[in-house]
């Protein structure tokens, strides 16, 4: 674990403006920044406040303020929020059971929840044991709470799984998440590299454990960025790109994602999609690609193999 060497303040995720203002030099530590800190690798006692804008999902909610109490110095101050429903009204309870006393208030559809850290924490190993990278009986992949489908196999990856065919040369899996797709595609002897990239840091730390293959790299990157280096010329891309965006669908996502593919393409290169049937993806393969064609339609998904 590295250890982050001096006291700062750190902010979680992205917590609305209008909310609640952040301190100076806040540094951000969110896994789905690519690039900021790592919540995790700041030593214990270490920070001089933090803000944390709370997951929606119970174990990844608890392990994050649980990291968040281990790293702040005695005394000092963690707010967290979260929008009401979406695990807000319990972020005081469960403060409460780490050993905090709280104060809280309601604004806009959010709860805001403030308290000191206190000289005796309690239940933080159990949190954290539980909200930490481990392999998963459902599937038997590293995987940890908060990545996405990180319990469960998702039918669009299983859909594509049973169609993708056998590449060969060089490709990316883009939104990699647990590196699912990239497993499949590892098969192949054939392929010589593959790319794996993801938006999550943890999604990224779960496929190089699920991905022991030395022709395997990864990337923490979000692909709408003009600002990383990704590969070119290459022979195959794989994807599930997501479309929500903080809990609200958003078509552009994918369509980014089709953009990215076509540009790290070698002419003649494929790429293969898998997405809810009603996204409209269709016309940005007419624009980015020489063809496309409908591979399937099943169980509410499509897939989509365009040759640029």
């Amino acid at each position: 674990m590295r250890m982050h060497p001096a006291p700062l303040h750190a902010v979680y995720g992205t917590p609305p403006a209008h909310l609640l203002p952040l301190p100076e030099g806040a540094q951000p530590c969110s896994p789905l920044i690519p690039g900021s800190a790592a919540l995790e690798d700041y030593a214990p006692e270490s920070l001089r406040s933090a803000v944390i804008y709370a997951p929606a999902n119970t174990t990844e909610r608890r392990y994050t303020l649980a990291l968040a109490l281990r790293a702040l110095a005695v005394g000092a101050p963690l707010t967290a929020l979260a929008p009401a429903d979406k695990g807000g009204r319990r972020l005081a309870m469960e403060l409460a059971g780490f050993g905090c006393a709280t104060t809280g208030e309601a604004r806009r559809h959010h709860r805001i929840v403030s308290c000191t850290r206190p000289a005796q924490l309690l239940q933080i190993d159990e949190a954290l044991a539980a909200g930490a990278l481990h392999r998963h009986p459902a599937h038997g992949l590293w995987t940890q709470a908060g990545i996405f489908s990180w319990d469960r196999l998702d039918a669009g990856s299983a859909l594509l799984l049973k169609h993708l065919p056998e590449f060969a040369g060089r490709g990316a899996d883009l939104g990699c998440g647990l590196g699912v797709l990239s497993q499949q595609v590892l098969r192949s002897a054939r392929v010589r590299e593959l790319t794996a990239i993801d938006i999550d840091r943890r999604a990224i730390s779960a496929a190089e454990k699920n991905l022991d293959d030395a022709r395997a790299r990864f990337i923490w990157a979000d692909v709408r960025t003009t600002e990383t280096d990704f590969p070119h010329n290459l022979d195959f891309v794989v994807m599930n790109p997501p479309f929500h965006d903080a809990g609200i669908e958003d078509k552009s996502l994918g369509q980014a994602f089709i953009r990215r593919a076509a540009a790290m393409l070698d002419s003649g290169g494929a790429c293969w999609l898998v997405a809810n049937r009603h996204l409209p993806y269709e016309a940005v393969f007419g624009e980015c690609f020489l063809s496309h064609r409908l591979i399937a339609d099943a169980e509410g998904f499509k897939i989509i193999e365009g040759i640029k």
